[in-house]
């Protein structure tokens, strides 16, 4: 009896009846008790109570498309304003997408239950129900073009930096056509939120960027930089006694390249590290196919990603994420005061030297190891 009332211990099922009067916050506490709802309310706390806190540095991975479906406006910004997240790995549609915004172009509910063909005849591109002009494309693509022809894009630079760059033009754009906060792009250049993405020849931007090297642009990604000082953050925030967390937002390979910080501090620069303190995706995907997008935080265990002894404390959610990331972000702005932003785009340098020395200082000892070993080399 004793052994069997061990697993008794969880709060008993005795949920007010919904009034309609609830906030978003008291409704996930109240009523989502138990499946997927159970493990959305557990998120909501576990990204409220424990992410959240001053010491904690919140990386995000997007996938899907999450902006032409109005997230970046409705979820991402406020999100950025409030200090709830620090650093993005985004796909590259996502901010391609989310630059429409800024310039006020303009994006429609749709359906999916149509013809394509014609709409393709009418000049309407689809993204499931949303409608835009294939015009939003052209225009979007001639914007991306003009900017990244200017002298101080013609170099090599991280993701990180050229979107900074970016979102610094957006922001003018938005205020000559009056109209503000409507890109993701623009609010991080002002809230120094540093956004990279894991494969930036993998959207229209990248396109973009690549049809001017065919005109003799010098701008090049550098893609090194990227996963170096993404692993810096990381670093830095472990380092300086903090903890970092991730909060996944679907999965392919943003999850993987927000996830890989660790295992590059660990097994590739031979950093002594245990992995990310905090882990809480929201997910479609299935971990039985064997794809990254649905691997599970136990098996980010086996490869250094997450710290073992963190892993009770994760939560993965099998949901839609346009319906859960909004609850998520309503929860934490009801339940968590805003934090002081971290800038962490302005505080690469110091980072990335902080990653350097740590990173020679344990490159030293490895050596000093093998030549002990071969016995000094002498003979």
């Amino acid at each position: 009896m004793a052994e069997r009332s061990g697993y008794l211990r969880g709060a008993r099922i005795d949920p007010k009846p919904v009034s309609g009067t609830e906030t978003v916050a008291d409704l996930v506490d109240n009523a989502f008790l138990a499946y997927n709802a159970g493990r959305l309310a557990e998120a909501c706390r576990l990204f409220s109570e424990r992410m959240l806190e001053d010491d904690v540095t919140v990386g995000m991975s997007l996938t899907g498309a999450m902006t032409p479906a109005g997230l970046g406006m409705s979820t991402i910004i406020p999100l950025m304003e409030a200090g709830f997240v620090d650093w993005i790995v985004s796909t590259g549609a996502n901010l391609y997408h989310d630059a429409h915004f800024g310039l006020g172009l303009s994006m429609h509910k749709g359906s999916p239950f149509v013809d394509d063909v014609e709409l393709r005849e009418q000049g309407v591109v689809r993204i499931y129900d949303i409608f835009f002009q294939y015009e939003v494309l052209l225009s979007t693509d001639a914007y991306i073009r003009e900017i990244s022809a200017r002298p101080e894009f013609q170099r090599s630079m991280s993701t990180a930096e050229y979107h900074y760059l970016l979102g610094g033009y957006i922001n003018e754009r938005e205020k000559a056509l009056g109209i503000k906060r409507k890109s993701v792009l623009g609010v991080a250049h002002e809230c120094a939120v540093p956004i990279y993405t894991s494969s930036p020849g993998d959207s229209s931007i990248g396109m973009n960027v690549a049809e001017q090297a065919l005109a003799g642009s010098k701008l090049r990604f550098d893609v090194s930089a990227d996963v170096n000082e993404t692993s810096a953050i990381v670093f830095g925030a472990k380092d300086a006694g903090g903890k970092s967390g991730v909060l996944i937002i679907g999965g392919g390979s943003p999850k993987n390249f927000v996830l890989q910080t660790e295992p590059q501090i660990q097994e590739v620069l031979g950093i002594s590290e245990k992995g990310h303190d905090y882990y809480l995706q929201i997910t479609d995907a299935r971990p039985d196919t064997g794809g990254l997008s649905g691997a599970t935080p136990s098996e980010a265990v086996s490869w250094g990603k997450v710290d073992p002894d963190k892993l009770p404390g994760t939560v993965v959610c099998y949901l839609d994420n346009t319906v859960a990331f909004p609850l998520l972000a309503a929860y934490a702005k009801a339940r968590r005061r805003p934090r002081r932003l971290k800038r962490l785009y302005e505080r690469r340098g110091a980072m990335m030297r902080r990653l350097q020395d740590a990173y020679e200082a344990a490159k030293g000892d490895r050596d000093a190891r093998a030549e002990a070993a071969t016995g000094g080399g002498s003979g």
